[in-house]
């Protein structure tokens, strides 16, 4: 699953996105370029709510 994450600006934000899907039990590749994030191996509402808790705006991406 992607996500688009407008507000995520420097590799601080991605390395944050990461950690938090991984310590769920999830994987996550965020792409600072194109602001997507991919999640894996976890929901998608999981993962939406963990980037948010981390404070940014996840929007999913088809």
């Amino acid at each position: 699953m992607k996500f688009r994450v407008e507000d995520m600006t420097c590799g601080h934000c991605t390395a944050a996105i990461e950690k938090a899907i991984a310590e769920a039990g999830g994987t996550a590749t965020a792409d600072l370029a194109s602001k997507i994030v991919i999640v894996e191996n976890i929901g998608s509402a999981r993962a939406g709510e963990i980037i948010a808790a981390e404070g940014y705006t996840p929007v999913p991406v088809d």
